[in-house]
């Protein structure tokens, strides 16, 4: 499902058209009546719920008396198909069917969201994932097992226990001994915590963290904890863990991000994320509360450690390899050591369900290996990653996604039969960094523009003549396709410029930016487009994009969509569509 990042350091540009300014094209404008006449609800679901689709079924009612004249139906099981056997697939099948037919007793086009690359696609197989490069991470040859042992990334005073004056060596304190003090009552161990008390009447700009920059070496792997106590703490939503790169020669980006829901009290409790260093030489850590309100909250106990085998990923494309600390040996898996597997990736707890942080496989070494005890080894290998703590990713350029993709969306077209088919392309946050992805030779916008491309001819393939639709995010210039930073765990500055070359021109945009650049940029290239409003805001807000899309060709419907599942205003909004004038 798509999110609206609101994660302050992203470095998306919306400051232009980069790839060729647009002008309203010369065409003619749309019309309000034909914006107005394809009215479709965004409607996800676990359809495998028999309540689930009475649910649906009584919004689409709903929608078909407020005029609307179809459905965006979407399911995560709709990549899952593999795993739902037996009695839970024939009765996922029937409530499919329930729905389509529904749908055609209410003559509401019904649509249906494919070619999903993710967690759920993963099901199928976990190791299909983008994978991270590690790169001759130190190991221990250590009781007959291969153990992480990278003491290349140091923490100063981690466990925030030294103290000078009211200082804290190493450490970075937001407003210290105003906002933030070392507290000696208060702590999870050692001799003292970090105490936020107040951050909004003590601190100007509202923050209350700790941050330190440390060197590391490119393409490691590493774990971060904190131990966090809250009393009275009422800023809900605003505590992060972030690991910030600094590479050289390009743009600051954030290697790992994750918002944490504090209760307001609570005890010590432990928060944490995993990160690579990918190709940089410096990365900051930052602990605490951006925006902090009233209240009091600790932090203590800081611990940074190798990531060792956590989410390893095994395929014939990607190297696991162990060579000695000098590099001249390498040894041999099934010989020297027993074969890497981490039988717990996009396992946890269920086939597609990836975990950030647990107990790794550690690797054997049998009696007869040339590893010694006490030997220093270095390993080579790559592993998955929860971006920004709950979209995985799989690899492109692996035939085997496709084949699992194709299998989809065969089953996806003989259950449901659908009016039109909507690529899930959006939000597309890892790629480019493993083997599979630079043996391909192409940059990260030229591998979307491809891999759109494949899903839409086979869609068409699959089910000829049928509309396809796309969100529009990812071949946005002014959106996530920007032409300057960087865009997540990407590789590369401006990773997606170009992407848009994928998109045929029948592809109909879905379009969720309200902004003039976005609707002449797609009418430019001569797509249709649809207004995909309300977000979960008041409708009446639908009246500035309408405004706006009058200007532009091609405009030629608009969506009911919310992440909510928040159907309150679906009559208003389709009056209001109906009722505009420019």
């Amino acid at each position: 499902m798509k999110r609206l990042a609101t994660v302050c350091f992203l470095l998306l540009s919306a400051s232009g058209l980069a790839s060729g300014g647009l002008a309203p094209a010369a065409e003619p404008a749309s019309d309000p009546r034909t914006i107005a006449a394809t009215k479709l609800v965004f409607l996800p679901g676990n359809f495998l719920v028999n309540e689930e689709v009475d649910r649906c079924v009584k919004i689409m009612k709903d929608a078909a008396a407020a005029g609307y004249t179809g459905v965006l139906v979407s399911d995560c099981k709709f990549s899952r198909w593999e795993q739902r056997v037996g009695d839970q697939r024939a009765q996922y099948d029937g409530n499919l069917k329930r729905l389509r037919q529904a749908a055609r007793d209410l003559n509401l086009q019904f649509i249906i969201s494919v070619c999903d690359q993710g967690a759920d696609l993963l099901s199928g197989d976990p190791n299909l994932a983008e994978g991270m490069p590690v790169e001759d991470a130190p190991f221990l040859v250590k009781n007959h097992r291969l153990v992480p042992a990278d003491d290349d990334m140091k923490l100063v005073n981690p466990g925030l226990e030294a103290a000078d004056n009211g200082r804290v060596p190493g450490w970075y304190i937001d407003e210290l001994g105003r906002a933030g003090f070392v507290d000696t009552q208060v702590k999870v161990e050692g001799k003292n915590s970090i105490r936020f008390e107040d951050i909004k009447a003590n601190s100007p700009v509202g923050n209350g963290r700790i941050i330190q920059r440390v060197r590391v070496k490119p393409l490691r792997y590493y774990h971060l904890s904190v131990q966090v106590k809250t009393e009275g703490f009422d800023a809900p939503g605003t505590f992060n863990i972030l690991a910030l790169a600094f590479p050289k020669g390009t743009s600051e980006q954030a290697l790992d991000h994750q918002q944490f829901a504090l209760k307001p009290t609570a005890d010590w409790t432990k928060y944490e994320i995993v990160f690579n260093t990918l190709d940089s030489e410096e990365v900051g850590i930052y602990i605490g509360s951006w925006g902090g309100q009233k209240g009091k909250l600790w932090l203590d106990d800081v611990r940074l450690e190798p990531g060792g085998l956590v989410n390893l990923i095994r395929r014939p494309s990607l190297k696991f390899q162990v060579t000695s600390a000098d590099g001249k040996t390498v040894y041999r898996e099934g010989r020297d050591f027993v074969k890497a597997v981490d039988p717990k990736l996009g396992n946890m707890p269920f086939l597609g369900a990836f975990q950030t942080w647990y107990q790794g496989p550690l690797v054997a070494v049998p009696s007869a290996s040339r590893l010694k005890e006490g030997q220093r080894v270095l390993v080579s290998y790559s592993h998955a990653m929860i971006v920004y703590g709950y979209a995985v990713f799989a690899c492109w350029n692996e035939p085997k996604m496709w084949q699992i993709m194709g299998r989809n969306l065969k089953t996806c077209h003989e259950v449901m039969r659908p009016d039109g088919y909507m690529m899930t392309h959006d939000e597309l946050r890892h790629m480019g960094w493993d083997a599979s992805c630079r043996k391909s030779g192409k940059t990260c916008g030229q591998m979307l523009a491809a891999n759109v491309k494949r899903c839409t001819e086979m869609i068409r393939e699959e089910d000829p003549g049928k509309p396809i639709y796309v969100w529009s995010d990812m071949f946005d210039p002014n959106h996530n396709a920007a032409d300057k930073g960087k865009y997540y765990l990407v590789r590369g500055e401006a990773p997606f410029v170009g992407s848009w070359e994928g998109l045929d021109k029948d592809v109909i945009i879905m379009n969720w930016i309200a902004q003039e650049k976005t609707l002449a940029w797609f009418a430019g290239r001569g797509h249709k487009q649809i207004l995909c409003g309300y977000y979960d805001a008041p409708s009446e807000k639908m009246t500035d994009w309408l405004r706006m899309a009058v200007k532009y060709p091609g405009v030629s419907g608009v969506m009911y969509t919310t992440w909510a599942n928040d159907f309150h205003e679906l009559a208003k909004y389709a009056r209001i569509v109906d009722e505009f004038k420019p």
